[in-house]
């Protein structure tokens, strides 16, 4: 590797020193590659430049290295040096749109690159708050697909927030940036778990993975936890906003004008939802409006809620059952399962809301909230399963095998779901215990509604 970087570099000389024609780019394009590779920006930024001045037009690494390459010399540049390769970076991306707008295979960057320049802006403190909104916005309403970075979701978002915040944006707009950016956080998400979960079904065959499907799954569980984190973000910063108090005289000011938009319904209702504002006589209108216009599996849901709130629970499983039949989409029916199950866990049916989240998992293996939900259930039972003080005390190893279980599944809530774990663990019995009762290695089963077993640990 050393002489192979020690032969670079003389190339390298050799072009600088020699007066540049378009018939070295090729050249150029191989040396800074490879330093670019390997993370040495310095020794890649020469032929870079020679290569980016001279055809640009071609390779889009020069694009794709070249802005690795500037936020390098951005970072580590003088005050005087520092506004000239600002400005470079911001020519970088007008000019990759014009080149290289597509892959090689025709699929549009243009949300990605338009992004990315946006989030340049904002991290280098250039042009207007407006300016980079409106950037972010024609990524957004322009390629959504290419514009996945969550780092850029999040901060376009919190663009808005903050024009919100100085009176540019209205309370309405705000609400729509935060309910398509919400929408496309889950999809992501949703799209991140579809590729995971294929690997999850492979171990818990006993299947072993390839050193790609070991590369994919930390990528994937990587991003997932970039994806949790954010969206965790996104949530708290408008937490304030979204009160129940805030949003029903929104919603009650824009009802009449809107009672005819299903994506306007569904929203605010789903919205009023999260937030339990479903007591609001606001949210029964809004509901059944959604449910005239576009019966579908949401509105079937909160048809659903509404029941529950009426204290028709018979009613409102069959409603909630109704949302599943008319839910296609395995994913989102997981999440409806979720929400089912947590209902039932409200009520203290804790059988049901175990079946129900078992039946989320099914759908979607890697979620790891309804593994956390299953071992919350198990803990809350201690006293309701096992005819010993020891037998009762061993129920939370079972709650700790299913928060480390959710840990191991879904890196968005591995830190949370190991903690819990720990926490379990502390509550069962010592190993004192175990030798006292002279139970080590044995099985115990809970004829309760868990109706599981556990190992008792070996000393």
């Amino acid at each position: 590797m050393k002489n192979r970087l020690l032969l670079l570099m003389i190339i390298s000389c050799l072009i600088v020193t020699a007066q540049f024609d378009k018939s070295s780019c090729p050249a150029s394009l191989s040396v800074f590659a490879e330093f670019a590779k390997v993370k040495n920006y310095d020794s890649a930024y020469q032929p870079w430049l020679d290569v980016r001045n001279n055809c640009p037009e071609l390779n889009v690494a020069t694009f794709k290295y070249g802005e690795r390459i500037l936020n390098y010399k951005i970072k580590n540049a003088t005050a005087d040096d520092k506004s000239t390769l600002q400005v470079s970076l911001m020519s970088l991306y007008d000019d990759w749109l014009k080149y290289f707008p597509n892959t090689k295979r025709g699929v549009s960057e243009v949300g990605k690159i338009l992004s990315s320049k946006a989030q340049a802006m904002v991290d280098n403190n250039l042009g207007t708050k407006r300016e980079a909104y409106e950037i972010f916005d024609q990524a957004f309403t322009q390629d959504p697909k290419s514009f996945t970075s969550p780092k850029r979701l999040y901060t376009y978002f919190k663009t808005a927030y903050q024009l919100y915040k100085e009176g540019d944006k209205t309370a309405e707009l705000l609400f729509e940036k935060y309910e398509e950016v919400s929408e496309k956080f889950a999809l992501e998400q949703t799209n991140l778990a579809k590729k995971l979960d294929v690997i999850i079904k492979k171990l818990e065959n006993g299947e072993a993975l390839t050193s790609r499907e070991q590369r994919n799954k930390r990528v994937y569980q990587t991003n997932t936890l970039a994806f949790s984190t954010y969206d965790g973000n996104l949530n708290a910063m408008i937490s304030k906003e979204s009160s129940c108090e805030n949003l029903i005289p929104l919603y009650r000011k824009n009802f009449e004008s809107n009672k005819s938009n299903s994506v306007w319904l569904n929203r605010a209702a789903s919205r009023m939802d999260a937030k339990e504002c479903s007591d609001d006589p606001l949210f029964v209108e809004l509901v059944e409006a959604l449910h005239a216009i576009n019966p579908s599996a949401n509105s079937a849901y909160y048809l659903g809620i509404l029941k529950d709130k009426a204290g028709n629970s018979k009613a409102a499983l069959t409603y909630y059952e109704e949302s599943l039949i008319l839910e296609q989409d395995q994913y989102r029916k997981a999440d409806i399962l979720y929400k089912i199950a947590l209902k039932f866990k409200k009520r203290g049916l804790k059988s049901k809301s175990k079946s129900y989240a078992r039946k989320a998992l099914k759908n979607r293996p890697s979620m790891g909230k309804a593994y956390m939900l299953i071992a919350s259930l198990y803990a809350s039972s201690a006293n309701d399963c096992g005819t010993t003080q020891f037998e009762k005390r061993a129920i939370y190893w079972l709650a700790a095998k299913m928060a480390r279980k959710a840990a191991a599944v879904d890196s968005g809530v591995k830190k949370t779901a190991l903690k819990l774990a720990a926490s379990y663990e502390g509550r069962a019995p010592s190993k004192t215990d175990i030798f006292t009762e002279g139970k080590a290695g044995e099985t115990i089963r809970f004829s309760c509604w868990v109706n599981d077993s556990v190992k008792v640990p070996q000393l």
